[in-house]
């Protein structure tokens, strides 16, 4: 086979690894792809290198910088984040709407506050869509009252 023809391979083979990386992050496509780009590159300017034992030497030349560096950037890129908490306590005092009714004496209602829904009780039936105040909190649930 025509060694010009394998690079071109190469190259195509390394930009589809490449796109499959860029749809996938952290599939670790990157490194092939990126092994198999740069040697088909080389093959196009030098065709008789690609069917020697010198294109081995060469992936391994590459890919180990590669492989560093991809690593290096992932690590960067999905630094963990500590989870948002919310203490109840910090909930008193605070508004948010009613989305499912309240009853008395019960834990069924739910109230949405921010981007969280609590359970809530409150000392009235409160419907649904109705806006209400945070009187106290008690682990995941809380007393409101109608605004």
């Amino acid at each position: 086979m025509d060694p010009f023809l394998i690079a071109i391979a190469l190259i195509i083979v390394g930009a589809v690894f490449l796109i499959i990386e860029a749809f996938s992050p952290g599939a670790f496509m990157v490194i092939p792809g990126t092994v198999l780009v740069i040697l088909g590159v080389i093959g196009v300017f030098m065709p008789d290198i690609v069917l020697t034992l010198w294109s081995p030497v060469i992936a391994l030349v590459v890919a180990v910088p590669v492989t560093i560096l991809t690593i290096k950037a992932y690590q960067r890129l999905g630094e963990p984040v500590p989870p948002s908490t919310t203490v109840t306590e910090s909930l008193v005092g605070k508004t948010g709407t009613v989305t499912t009714a309240t009853e008395v004496g019960s834990m069924r209602g739910k109230v949405r506050i921010g981007s969280d829904t609590w359970s809530a009780t409150s000392d009235e039936p409160i419907e649904a869509g109705a806006e209400v105040v945070v009187l106290s909190s008690e682990g995941v649930h809380v007393h409101v009252r109608r605004l």
